[in-house]
């Protein structure tokens, strides 16, 4: 299919740039995956972090040899992101393969009492079954960009070990860009004990379209052209359809659900920043052109060619919509690209979960 050809693409760019893979794997995870086979034996749980969108992709290579047990939990984070009608299939997919799974948004503070609670209670099912009472040890793991650092300063904030202690909090370095966490930190929890965090992962091409893995090893116009490949191969564009609507039709809406007058919609226009691609507006200009271009498809979706005819002529549109001047000549479509995958990465253009469940296969 003209999508697994896109993904092709992306890994021999990937391999041509990198091919030995030194441009990615640094001393850093060289350190952090010695340092995390030491001390696997010695902590009570090991709490694996995966990207709900692609809950078997972003699995830790590391663990792989490290058995199914009540010690090891796999928290499904960013669920806010994902699919939603997904992330309980996949939980009951872990059950089924006698695996502990449990689903987060690390920004929300209710989901993160919830999983406080839940580990709780596996912390108090391990000293009732092995009679210990020292301080429980949780380490964090799991590739780059899957919210480690998020999760842990949440669970910290949330579970610390008083008010008091507010304005002394450690944090673990929070960025955007994997591979920003570059040290073991270790948190002191009162509800849970101490949980350390740190891990690492290889080249995918799920993981790419992510952020897992840094652009610049790909390529972010790669990378954007494999989103639109998703995009175009699933309903996800059809819930724009109320979107594909004239300007005049588009006004009339604004002054009749706001309530503001033909003057009062000039005053906000005017606040408006072209620049800046996550303002409502932008977002709901390029939401009405992907459902445009999608929808006016008329071609064979199984034929390389006019699937990346298409691909093309939505760069051309999204160009024209994110307001990036033609002049900038190839630089423009490098705009269009990372202001797209923002906007991907953000949830701002839908919801995807991008592994399917392969009940075939047995839980590492």
């Amino acid at each position: 299919m003209a999508t697994a050809s896109l993904v092709r693409q992306i890994g021999r760019a990937a391999r041509e740039k990198w091919p030995s893979g030194g441009g990615w794997y640094g001393p850093h995870m060289a350190a952090a995956s010695r340092a995390i086979a030491e001390r696997l034996p010695l902590v009570d749980l090991v709490l694996e972090i995966r990207d709900a969108r692609i809950p078997l992709s972003s699995e830790f290579e590391q663990l792989k040899n490290y058995p199914s047990s009540p010690r090891r939990i796999i928290v499904m984070n960013k669920m806010d992101l994902a699919n939603r009608s997904q992330i309980n299939e996949w939980k009951r997919y872990f059950e089924q393969q006698k695996c502990i799974s449990y689903g987060v948004n690390s920004h929300n503070k209710e989901n993160i009492k919830e999983l406080l609670n839940f580990l709780q209670a596996q912390v108090r099912d391990l000293k009732s079954t092995n009679h210990f009472s020292y301080t429980t040890t949780i380490m964090l793991v799991g590739i780059p960009n899957v919210g480690k650092s998020a999760l842990a300063n949440s669970l910290h904030q949330i579970g610390r070990i008083s008010a008091a202690e507010k304005g002394k909090l450690k944090h673990a370095t929070v960025s955007p860009n994997p591979g920003e966490t570059k040290d073991i930190s270790s948190l002191k929890n009162r509800c849970l004990g101490n949980h350390r965090n740190t891990g690492f992962g290889p080249i995918c091409n799920h993981k790419d379209a992510m952020g897992s893995i840094r652009d610049c090893l790909v390529g972010e116009r790669e990378i954007a052209q494999y989103f639109l490949a998703i995009l175009n191969s699933s309903d996800e564009y059809k819930k724009w359809a109320k979107l594909a609507m004239n300007e005049n039709d588009r006004t009339f809406l604004d002054l009749k659900v706001e309530g503001l007058s033909s003057c009062e919609l000039d005053k906000k226009q005017k606040r408006q920043y072209p620049t800046d691609h996550t303002q409502d507006f932008i977002v709901h200009d390029i939401r009405q052109t992907l459902f445009e271009t999608i929808s006016s498809f008329d071609s064979n979706v199984e034929d390389e060619k006019d699937w990346g005819r298409l691909i093309e002529t939505q760069f051309t549109s999204l160009r024209e919509a994110f307001q990036v001047p033609v002049e900038l000549g190839e630089e423009a479509q490098n705009k269009v690209a990372a202001k797209l995958l923002n906007l991907y990465r953000t949830g701002r253009l839908g919801h995807y979960t991008l592994d399917s469940i392969p009940w075939h296969t047995q839980c590492q």
